[in-house]
């Protein structure tokens, strides 16, 4: 007999409660092995709208920009924006929100809600940019379509908020192993960057995820050419005071690189494609001298592995990406910020391998230990994650040579960048800047990740608000702790205990049957409910009692319904499930 609808949906329902279970690991796994081959696929759609219009260009390979004419060049750069300009000029300023730093709200703020517009713009939007020369990287639209097909999954199973935060991991780690054949950065950036926890339920899942896309990725476009370092040793320890004065230098650019960004943004009010155009004239003029600076720049970074440029170029070419790349991103065009840190950094790291041989005239000073610490120093300091840097160039540069120096540059690099400067993530510092903050405390946390269903009371019975002496006994025979009722078009919740005192001490006329017993006005504990819905998390749940300022919530499958009720909770519910014994207030 073959299964009916009725059947199906009855399994998808008994899958997303088990999801509210905070152990749901065999469940989370399932959904990150889906999520990881569709975000698979994604990026390699993502990388073939990039790469293969090249081969109309004439270029000897995706990267050389620099083979174009000036004239060519600066016309490439401002058509692009152009369209980047036209395209979003359309959208409204919500839809037009694509970056990291709107993964981040998403997920912290919305729930993992993200917006299908917003990603399918950053899709098509993040390819002109990059086709086009403007100076981004691809990992911000790679990581916006990583999560937005992790999201668009859970919209369409409807799944409970709570698993969300994990599924947009997985979504993030898969995208990121995808683009760079980097499966364990993907895993780091996603917990460090995204997250920003590490739990050991989602670490299965995100790896899963991450791995799948990666092994998409590579099956179907072959092998992601790592950076060819060389010898990269440090061969003495009397380079560790240069490299922790390299670190202090490093720290400077990565603030210089937040604060020309957060410059930018403040121009949020100008039209739209007066910013796209003040973005492409800014690119086209400096292309003209440095063309080094259009794309993403791993072809420059791979010469200057190879010793391959002079430090007067690198000294010129690593002020103009810094300048540019920020202020660009900043007026709106559409990539990413970590791939142009890596570039910076490598030609950071370049010119001073050529000072650390001038200081050190008797050591066999290997440039490419410095041009992957510059690398690795740049990242972490400018995003504020230091082991997803480290991570991300190991693999890479396939060197872990580099990762005691690079710890120490780190180290270095992240300590001035926020104790010095007082500057945090730029993700974090941009969703500052658009009055987007972030609530990261460990209350918020707990309660974000726990479905409504965990704590929900279903000792409850619905019934009539006005009922005679033996239906109410009826109703208490079922032991409930509750009795909802409706009236005056809202439910209400009154204590059992207070019903059944009452019951036993009922006036004559209604033991005798002359009256009903109107629930609404018997004496006792008696709360007007609010809906919430059942795929909400107990933070939801949280924030609607404190803006209706109500003490009991009902769930539901349907806010507008009072037909399915599956439990209820109490604000006290709430605040015993996270709030240790002797620690009053940590919620509420």
């Amino acid at each position: 007999m073959s299964k009916t609808p009725a059947y199906f949906a009855k399994r998808l329902h008994e899958f997303r409660r088990s999801l509210a279970n905070i152990e749901a690991l065999p469940q989370l796994s399932l959904l990150a092995l889906v999520i990881g081959a569709c975000t698979g696929l994604i990026i390699v759609v993502f990388r073939l709208a990039i790469e293969t219009p090249f081969v109309f260009l004439d270029m000897a390979h995706a990267e050389n920009f620099e083979a174009l004419a000036p004239e060519a060049r600066v016309f490439l750069i401002l058509i692009g924006a152009l369209i980047i300009g036209l395209v979003l000029r359309r959208l409204n300023k919500y839809q037009r929100q694509m970056s990291v730093g709107h993964v981040i709200d998403r997920l912290h703020n919305h729930q993992g809600n993200m917006p299908a517009v917003n990603w399918l713009a950053q899709l098509v939007l993040g390819a002109v940019a990059i086709i086009t020369g403007q100076s981004v990287g691809r990992e911000g639209p790679a990581v916006h379509l990583g999560a937005g097909a992790a999201s668009q999954i859970g919209h369409w199973l409807r799944l409970p908020n709570n698993s969300m935060q994990t599924m947009i991991a997985c979504g993030v780690a898969a995208a990121v192993s995808a683009s760079f054949d980097t499966p364990l950065a993907g895993v780091i950036f996603a917990m460090e960057v995204i997250v920003m926890e590490y739990t050991i339920v989602g670490f299965v899942p995100v790896i899963l995820s991450s791995v799948i896309g990666a092994a998409i990725c590579k099956s179907i476009l072959g092998e992601w050419v790592v950076f060819d370092v060389g010898d990269s040793d440090m061969n003495s320890l009397v380079e560790l005071p240069f490299i922790v004065a390299a670190g202090f230098l490093i720290a400077v650019l990565a603030w210089m690189y937040i604060r020309l960004n957060l410059l930018a943004m403040r121009f949020a009010k100008m039209p739209v494609l007066v910013k796209a155009l003040t973005a492409g004239a800014l690119g086209a003029v400096v292309s003209i001298f440095v063309p080094e600076i259009m794309g993403l720049g791993y072809d420059t970074i791979q010469l200057t592995l190879a010793d391959k440029i002079a430090i007067g170029a690198l000294v010129v070419i690593a002020v103009a990406k810094l300048i540019v790349t920020p202020i660009i991103v900043g007026l709106g065009i559409p990539g990413g910020l970590i791939g142009p840190t890596l570039f910076i950094g490598a030609c950071t790291g370049a010119i001073l391998s050529f000072v650390a041989q001038a200081l050190f005239p008797d050591l066999a000073i290997n440039p490419g230990l410095y041009i992957l610490l510059g690398m690795t120093g740049m990242m972490a300091a400018v995003i504020n994650a230091p082991l997803a840097a480290l991570v991300a160039v190991l693999e890479l540069s396939h060197n872990p040579k580099i990762i005691f120096p690079a710890m120490l540059m780190i180290v270095v690099a992240c300590l001035t960048v926020r104790v010095v400067f007082r500057a945090r993530s730029i993700f974090i510092e941009q969703l500052a800047m658009s009055n987007r903050d972030i609530e990261l405390g460990p209350a918020t946390r707990a309660l974000r990740n726990t479905s409504v269903f965990q704590i929900m009371d279903t000792r409850y019975i619905v019934t009539d608000e006005a009922l005679n002496l033996e239906k109410a006994k009826y109703a208490l025979s079922t032991q409930p702790q509750w009795i909802v009722f409706s009236f005056e078009e809202h439910l209400h919740a009154l204590s059992a205990p207070d019903l059944a005192h009452f019951v036993d001490n009922a006036p004559d006329a209604i033991k005798t049957g002359e009256t009903d017993i109107h629930l609404a006005e018997v004496p006792g504990r008696r709360f007007m409910m609010e809906p919430v819905l059942e795929s909400a998390s107990l933070y939801d749940a949280f924030i609607i009692l404190r803006k209706t300022q109500k003490q009991m919530l009902y769930v539901s499958s349907n806010t507008y319904s009072h037909r399915s009720i599956h439990g209820l909770i109490t604000i006290d519910a709430i605040k015993n499930h996270y709030q240790p014994k002797g620690i009053p207030g940590a919620v509420g």
